[in-house]
């Protein structure tokens, strides 16, 4: 079998396994809901100096934004529209630190070129999803944590011999989601490679598995968990080259909710909700999960 029937069949096994979901997407094999942990709700919980906290609880629930298309990280079934995955469950974990029950969270998807106007808007309370802390970003919007630290790096098929590392990039076609921080480094670090971009990372690997692209890059997370649902089509190579921290993504000006959340993210990490929420969904993709980082109260803006 040819190589290019080889990936049409694999992205028809993959499209098939999702229940006819968007294209290139992987089979949604998400967590089993009786391994993930259940996190206790905080009762009597106040938080009136938070504009946003205030606007959640007159509403009765938080709304918060979430990838939709990365496996073991933020992931929505579309059979059932139930989302799931590591940031899926460290948003359960702070609204259950806010005094929300979890069941109750409204998620909304948010590509990543509109994170910070969702926010800044107020389409979402908060957004959990694979979202970097830096310090352009801080001066549009605030960030609790972080609470995983992540990596860039490089996905190919596995008949791939001559990507071994982002020095390999030179006039090939590469794809990333646009407006992301691994799309930024590649435009700035590595300008001989060809860029292209997406709104979601499941086109990139779509393209990917048709040799429209050779690569996609973004956080090894979200690679890990692409590549651990078709194995025998897709590799992770390289060391990661980059450090991403992960933080929840807050209106910028709402310290109150900002610290809280920073409260909340060190909580559930000394008490072993993160560790079994990280087995229970990212260490599915068989990642080890690194020791978390400190958090970073940074003062109050």
């Amino acid at each position: 079998m040819t190589r290019t029937r080889r990936a049409l069949a694999a992205l028809a096994l993959v499209l098939a396994a999702a229940g006819c979901g968007k294209s290139g997407s992987p089979p949604v094999k998400g967590p089993k809901a009786e391994l993930l942990p259940h996190y206790q709700v905080m009762t009597g919980f106040s938080l009136p100096d938070s504009p946003v906290w205030r606007r959640a609880k007159n509403r009765g629930h938080l709304v918060v934004g979430a990838k939709e298309d990365q496996p073991y990280m933020g992931e929505k079934d579309p059979a059932t529209g139930v989302y799931s995955g590591f940031d899926i469950e460290i948003a359960k974990m702070m609204s259950a630190s806010l005094g929300f029950d979890p069941k109750t969270i409204a998620f909304k998807t948010i590509a990543s070129a509109n994170r910070e106007t969702a926010l800044q808007n107020g389409q979402v309370d908060y957004y959990v999803g694979t979202y970097t802390i830096n310090d352009n970003r801080k001066k549009l919007v605030g960030f609790a944590g972080p609470y995983y630290m992540a990596g860039q790096g490089l996905l190919v098929r596995t008949d791939e011999k001559d990507i071994a590392g982002p020095q390999d990039l030179n006039g090939k076609r590469v794809c990333s989601a646009a407006g992301s921080t691994p799309y930024q480094r590649i435009q700035k670090d590595y300008p001989k490679a060809d860029l292209v971009a997406y709104d979601t990372y499941s086109v990139c690997v779509d393209n990917l598995l048709t040799f429209q692209v050779a690569a996609v890059t973004t956080d090894d997370t979200i690679l890990s968990g692409y590549a651990a649902k078709v194995p025998d089509e897709l590799k992770v190579v390289g060391k990661p080259f980059s450090k991403e921290p992960y933080g929840v993504g807050v209106p910028r000006g709402d310290n109150a909710l900002r610290f809280a959340l920073d409260n909340a993210i060190e909580t559930h990490e000394k008490n072993g909700d993160w560790q079994k929420a990280y087995d229970a969904t990212l260490g599915l993709s068989g990642r080890k999960a690194a020791p978390a980082p400190p958090i970073d109260r940074y003062p109050a803006s």
